[in-house]
């Protein structure tokens, strides 16, 4: 048995997890989270300059319709309730980003009252450092953060519920 004839030029083969997983990479919705002058940044991410658009990234501000959180800034242990609230009401699959030295080391606050590092709360997939960081910084590491969305397998299954998403080894 076998295919007698070639399938032809309109015919592409692929996996499920390569399908799916180029569509949510090509459709990164982040959910912004500017708590600092890290936000201004990110916001000129945004912008004509670095223009996001081009790579489907498009800034949301529901949590419903977003798939990343970009925390972006000094993150205070009263305003980290707010943002596990956020976090927990955006669909699955999601991804963070932290955006700063403060999100994630707390950056220059050594205090009581500031967080040292978002990973204490949220799971991160991409660490941004700098103090701010430019422009160029975060769309590198949204294109890191494409790359691992590339290399995640079983994601439609898990979304259907058969089995768990697994992740690249670091």
């Amino acid at each position: 048995m076998g295919v007698d004839q070639p399938l032809g030029d309109n015919i592409i083969t692929t996996s499920l997890d390569a399908l799916v997983n180029w569509s949510r990479k090509s459709s990164i919705w982040p959910m912004t989270f500017g708590l600092a002058c890290c936000a201004i940044e990110m916001m000129a991410t945004g912008a004509s300059s670095h223009d996001l658009d081009r790579f489907g990234i498009i800034f949301r501000a529901s949590p419903r319709q977003a798939d990343c959180i970009i925390i972006a800034g000094t993150v205070t242990k009263k305003m980290l309730p707010v943002i596990k609230t956020v976090y927990e009401q955006m669909p699955e699959p999601k991804w963070v980003v932290a955006m700063g030295a403060c999100a994630c080391s707390g950056g220059v606050f050594d205090t009581y009252s500031v967080v040292q590092g978002i990973d204490e709360a949220l799971p991160v997939d991409v660490y941004i450092p700098g103090c701010p960081p430019r422009p160029e910084a975060l769309l590198y590491g949204l294109i890191k953060l494409r790359e691992k969305i590339m290399k995640e397998k079983n994601s439609f299954g898990n979304a259907i519920g058969l089995g768990e998403r697994l992740e690249p080894a670091a």
